[in-house]
């Protein structure tokens, strides 16, 4: 990490005060971005390499609302055959440099029936369903303790910001559990009735453990899913991950609408 962390230090203009991390067909934000600066994960020392379609791996420093941001272009998932230290290796380097907010965006699966295609929904709650943790091991006291507390994992200020921001922007911004598995096959009906019973709302392949990461280390933290479908007991039909990619797109106006707010309304208070 320290290999990494020197590399950005000599590479960017100055430290990013918020960190970014956009799930599968949410790129669009990356055009908004001003001054680029475009790191290939391959040239990054130590960094792993992004192997999924949709994910371009790519470190993109810029600036939001004249905010100065690191921008993850591809994420790092246990399915690829990672294990959980390098699924979250990125969230380490980005407090180690300086970060200490993220906000975190996935495409995600409908298990509420109240959702639909291209909804946002607000992750106000996480459930592991993951065979490992990005914890275990030996801890390093000066990431965070050894036993965080997990039950307010979201930062609440930040949550009801995006709550605010959506009713203003008329955006019908969703709420709701966000179940992580380990994937990469989709859920069987199943295993959605389960995930339903037990509390999900939206099911997915990331974002728990990077959660689970930047709360350890006291990052501020705020969490977006782009639901990409309806749940199987309301629409039964086969669905595959370019149609993902395609939803998560066209909801990716809306949701980079939220993004710059949050982030303006956060640097002000800062």
């Amino acid at each position: 990490m320290q290999d990494t962390v020197k590399f950005l230090k000599e590479y960017l203009p100055v430290i990013p005060e918020v960190g970014i991390i956009l799930g599968s067909g949410l790129g669009g934000l990356v055009n908004e971005l001003v001054d680029q600066i475009r790191i290939i994960y391959e040239n990054i020392p130590q960094f792993p390499v992004s192997t999924v379609e949709g994910h371009h791996g790519e470190l993109i420093f810029g600036y939001l609302n004249q905010v100065p941001v690191l921008v993850m272009s591809g994420r790092f998932h246990y399915y690829e055959g990672y294990d959980m230290k390098e699924v979250i290796f990125p969230i380490r380097v980005m407090k180690l440099l300086g970060i200490d907010r993220l906000i975190v965006t996935n495409a995600a699966g409908g298990l509420n029936p109240e959702f639909e295609a291209g909804d946002l929904m607000l992750i106000e709650d996480i459930i592991s369903l993951l065979p490992d943790n990005p914890l275990r091991g030996k801890n390093e006291d000066k990431q965070g303790p050894r036993f965080p507390d997990m039950s307010e994992p979201f930062d609440l200020d930040w949550v009801q910001q995006a709550k605010s921001l959506s009713r203003e922007l008329a955006i019908n911004l969703k709420t709701g559990v966000y179940i992580g598995v380990q994937g990469p096959k989709l859920e069987t009906k199943a295993e959605i009735r389960y995930m339903r019973v037990i509390g999900g709302d939206a099911v997915g392949m990331s974002t728990v453990p990077e959660i689970i990461a930047a709360h350890h280390m006291r990052m501020k933290v705020i969490a977006f899913s782009v639901i990409t479908n309806e749940s199987i007991p309301k629409i039964a039909k086969e669905f595959t991950h370019e149609e993902v990619v395609a939803v998560a797109n066209l909801a990716g106006e809306k949701l980079l609408k939220l993004v710059k707010g949050i982030i303006k309304i956060s640097s002000q208070k800062q």
